[in-house]
């Protein structure tokens, strides 16, 4: 006969204290001692006891799963759909942000379920799966502008919190990165180098992270004496940064500096440069942004502006608990700070 699972007593015998107090803290119940919290925990490895999740979610009324939705803004045909959720997955930022949010949901027994809206069909099952209480709310990344979702997830009144600033005025939590201040911190390094003719591969016009770091690239060197700067719309994609420079050169020959509005796309114009026989950074300075795995990978290590996309993450997934729990009933954002991190590419 296999042994009997452990119980709710068993626990509480082990932790030295009541049935009550271990089913409190198993629970979720916030306002229990952090001391008394520790030893029912420690009990709980000891003696391998294990939460019935479906009893819990009768006393919580929470499922413990959150949706992490990427969205855009198009009412694609399925197969665009599935190239949308190829490129997701293609994007090492998208990596990161799992890796955040993962990193504070697990430790509280806390899962996310992936779901892509690329679509009206797919925006509506969205919908009804958070208003059916399949999840308790959701975590957005908008990959557009004109993306219709966050405003159908507030006039729903669901638990949201979306990654980046929404584009219009939208009642619901998020967080962000001073994008502007990213753009400036790449100017001031390029012309710290001495860099005379600089140009900029822009991210996505449509995305609102990518204007503002054109905006906050272009306002910096204006205030320098630049009134024009050379710019080649990118995707945001490694063969994007390809095309984009192999145009930068063909129009202005003479660049000897270049902020690519992310790492995947540096990564290309380090690789075009490489092929016309242009020294980085001797002949011309590359910035990259956001830190990521590239900027280490790419040849020369990329000069980047870090974006701590993981910390984001987590604080974002933080809200979305506090909302869930009550503990945090109105819209707030909160926007962290880019840093400049200087390697080989400039």
């Amino acid at each position: 006969m296999s042994k009997q699972a452990p119980t709710l007593e068993d626990v509480a015998r082990e932790a030295g204290v009541s049935r009550a107090t271990v089913s409190r803290v198993v629970n979720g119940v916030r306002n229990v001692d952090p001391t008394i919290q520790e030893l029912v925990r420690r009990a709980i490895e000891q003696t391998g006891y294990a939460p019935n999740r479906a009893a819990r979610s009768l006393v919580t009324r929470r499922t413990e799963t959150v949706a992490l939705v990427v969205s855009g803004a198009g009412d694609a045909p399925e197969d665009s759909q599935e190239a949308f959720a190829a490129r997701v997955f293609a994007d090492p930022f998208f990596g990161r942000v799992v890796a955040g949010v993962v990193g504070f949901l697990r430790p509280r027994s806390m899962h996310p379920v992936l779901m892509f809206a690329e679509s009206a069909a797919d925006r509506c099952e969205v919908l009804t799966y958070l208003r059916q209480g399949r999840a308790d709310g959701a975590l957005l990344v908008s990959t557009h502008a004109d993306d219709p979702l966050p405003g159908l997830l507030a006039e729903a009144g669901l638990p949201t919190v979306l990654f980046a600033r929404p584009a219009g005025p939208v009642p619901l939590s998020y967080v962000d990165l001073d994008h502007r201040e990213g753009g400036r911190l790449a100017a001031e390094h390029l012309l710290a180098r001495g860099c005379r003719r600089p140009a900029t591969v822009a991210g996505p016009l449509a995305v609102g992270a990518s204007q503002d770091r054109l905006a906050g690239f272009r306002d910096t060197l204006a205030r320098h004496g630049h009134p024009y700067t050379p710019v080649v719309e990118g995707g945001f994609t490694f063969d994007s940064g390809v095309a984009a420079m192999i145009r930068l050169l063909a129009e202005r020959p003479d660049v000897d500096g270049v902020f690519a509005a992310n790492d995947l796309m540096a990564q290309g114009v380090c690789q075009v440069l490489w092929e016309h026989g242009r020294r980085v950074p001797d002949d011309v300075a590359v910035v990259g942004f956001d830190d990521s795995g590239i900027a280490l990978a790419c040849r020369p290590a990329l000069t980047t502006v870090r974006q701590p996309v993981e910390r984001m993450a987590a604080r974002m997934a933080g809200l979305l608990d506090e909302h869930i729990r009550g503990e945090r009933t109105e819209p707030t954002s909160v926007v962290f700070d880019p840093e400049l991190v200087v390697r080989v590419s400039a």
